[in-house]
């Protein structure tokens, strides 16, 4: 365990931050794990921190808290990467930062694999406007489609060796693997396809069943929302192929030598556990994985006083006086010495069932980060320095 914070590492190593971040084998971190965990924090931190290492750094982030999207300047940020100001260049590097633009994703990638005509009439559909801004899974599904853009722009441009990756917040750390199948599933659905069926030869059977659903959806939905479902399906079928290969060239890559996932997670039951479902499905998918950071671990109190001895001292002052301040701060102590107790035991528990995976504890912070001195904290923090 790391001085100053709370949570142990139990058996495990500690993971080497730096190690990572210096390799020139490192062309990609992603960072991954359930929401509200500090996953965009991290990001942020190891990207600025490889920088000024080193390394060209882009990182690709989704919806950060706005007081940190100030801290990079990236209040205006959209798909194309922008330099972040105030990085120290003394040791040749550079950071920029670039926020995911969903539906512009999904528009490129259509108008990239669509005649213009082609492009136009799905863009314009209403149900192509849906998929491409609420559907469950476009988000995740967008951001590897972003990375596998930027590797191949940054490697055609020589723009950037080093891509840190904030996957999207979402409830299940397993969503950011599992969108691009999701996705994939949903656009070759039977029922789609069947849309498509022709109405003659072997198929006649099959339209002719699908003649009373279809009648019966139109009754329910009405005739005009069943076309433009059955516009968009005919105009997306010929681009699905591009998709699916686009997915599998991401997923490739992201189980490539140059790749590394940090998983983040708070010292929590809840976060614990989906960083731990997400250890064992990387395992199971082999995907490289170079650690995991338990963040906002209750820091240690100063005083080495057992929680029970606390309580004990200040029940016996407030018999004295009920408004004894000491009296108060004793409690305080006693309920962060249990906290720190409990998150030692849950760290020592993941430890045991996972007990290669590289850890580095981060003791939660005073305040917000709001700036890069703040962002530079965080990462001499994931670094034990």
């Amino acid at each position: 365990m790391r001085s100053g914070t709370g949570a142990g590492t139990g058996t495990a190593p500690v993971l080497d931050v730096d190690a990572l971040l210096d390799d020139p084998a490192t062309g990609i971190v992603v960072c991954c794990g359930s929401g509200g965990v500090g996953k965009t924090t991290t990001s942020a931190a190891l990207a600025l921190r490889a920088a000024e290492r080193g390394r060209k750094v882009v990182v690709l982030t989704i919806d950060p808290a706005r007081r940190l999207a100030q801290s990079m300047g990236i209040e205006q940020l959209d798909n194309t990467p922008r330099p972040v100001a105030g990085v120290d260049p003394a040791a040749g590097g550079s950071l920029a930062a670039m926020m995911l633009d969903m539906k512009r994703t999904f528009d490129e990638v259509v108008e990239s694999q669509a005649s213009p005509e082609k492009a136009q009439q799905i863009l314009q559909n209403p149900f192509y406007v849906a998929l491409s801004s609420s559907f469950a899974g476009t988000q995740e599904y967008m951001a590897m489609e972003k990375l596998g853009q930027v590797h191949r722009d940054a490697r055609v441009a020589g723009t950037y060796d080093l891509i840190v990756v904030d996957t999207p917040p979402s409830r299940s750390a397993l969503d950011f693997l599992d969108a691009p199948e999701r996705l994939s599933s949903f656009l070759d659905g039977r029922f789609l396809k069947l849309l498509l069926a022709p109405a003659r030869g072997p198929a006649r059977v099959v339209s002719a069943g699908l003649g009373l659903v279809t009648n019966a959806l139109t009754k329910i939905v009405g005739a005009q929302v069943l076309r433009d479902l059955q516009t968009f399906v005919a105009a997306f079928d010929t681009l699905f192929g591009g998709f699916r290969a686009r997915a599998q060239s991401t997923y490739e890559l992201l189980q490539a030598d140059g790749t590394a996932f940090v998983v983040v997670a708070a010292p929590e039951p809840d976060a614990l556990r989906e960083a731990a479902y997400f250890v064992e499905r990387l395992d199971d998918d082999a995907m490289p994985l170079a650690g995991m950071v338990v963040n906002r671990a209750t820091p240690a109190p100063a005083v080495a006083l057992p929680a029970d001895e606390a309580t004990a001292a200040a029940s016996r002052l407030r018999r004295d006086d009920p408004g004894s301040v000491a009296a108060a701060l004793l409690r305080l102590h006693a309920d962060a010495t249990r906290t720190v107790e409990r998150e030692r035991r849950l760290c020592e528990r993941f430890a045991a069932a996972h007990p290669t995976v590289p850890t580095a504890v981060v003791p939660a912070l005073a305040s917000d980060v709001h700036d890069l001195d703040g962002l530079r904290r965080v990462g001499d923090l994931l670094a034990g320095t």
